[in-house]
């Protein structure tokens, strides 16, 4: 039996209150509004995130700083003078440099844009360094997480390490702004040593360089001051820095 004031008596009478929702035909909508449960416009229409922009270019170009500090116009490294101790002679033809499979930790940068910069710049200190004995470059750790270190040395016997150093100093200020450069512990394998912060494309960056009678190199931390670079940097020299 159909319930007073129903005019149709085979549909559900609805609780007072409550009105039944007109359905609407697919893909039209009151008010201009989206469906429920739609994002807001036109999920099509919206542009992709933009991609994050590389630092590798940044760095491409420290490296090409770099190997023009340690060329030092085509001759960083000669050979000793004949009053030079002869002791000291002897040890120095025993050093080598080499790029080790991980630094401090860190493992060696793939990423074809790093790698072909280290091919670079190795290339040019073998075709450029006097009477060079090893060169050794590379990259260490992840650009992604801000955690990168390049490496750049080459092994010979040095005449002065102390002129070696102030020149190459000289050399870096010329190619980026370096300050706070202060002397550091060499570390067990002697020498001199002196860490900066540097500074290229905005980029901060801790520099460590060091010279001996048998190899002169440089520790580029990207994203990083001298004070962090200065506490790794004996840990670092010493796995690239090898003596027989």
């Amino acid at each position: 039996m159909s319930q007073p004031g129903n005019p149709y008596p085979n549909q559900p009478q609805q609780p007072y209150g409550e009105q039944p929702v007109p359905q609407q035909p697919y893909g039209e909508q009151q008010g201009g509004y989206p469906p429920v449960g739609a994002p807001y416009g036109d999920p099509v229409a919206a542009p992709p995130p933009a991609p994050k922009k590389s630092k590798a270019g940044k760095i491409v170009l420290i490296v090409l700083a770099v190997v023009l500090v340690l060329c030092c116009g085509g001759g960083a490294i000669a050979w000793f003078a004949v009053k030079d101790d002869v002791t000291d002679a002897v040890e120095a033809t025993k050093t080598r440099v080499t790029a080790p499979a991980t630094l401090a930790g860190r493992p060696k940068v793939t990423e074809p844009q790093l790698q072909a910069a280290v091919d670079t710049m190795i290339a040019q200190m073998k075709s450029t360094v006097q009477n060079e004995t090893s060169t050794a470059g590379g990259f260490y750790g992840d650009l992604q997480k801000q955690d990168l270190v390049m490496i750049a040395a080459a092994s010979g016997l040095l005449a002065d390490p102390t002129k070696e150093l102030d020149d190459a100093i000289s050399e870096l200020g010329k190619e980026m702004p370096l300050s706070n450069v202060a002397t550091v512990d060499a570390g067990p394998l002697g020498g001199e040593a002196r860490c900066g912060d540097g500074k290229s494309e905005g980029m901060k960056l801790g520099v460590c360089l060091w010279a001996d009678k048998g190899s002169v190199g440089m520790i580029v931390m990207y994203f990083k001051t001298a004070a962090q670079a200065k506490a790794e940097f004996v840990t670092m020299r010493g796995q690239i820095e090898q003596r027989s």
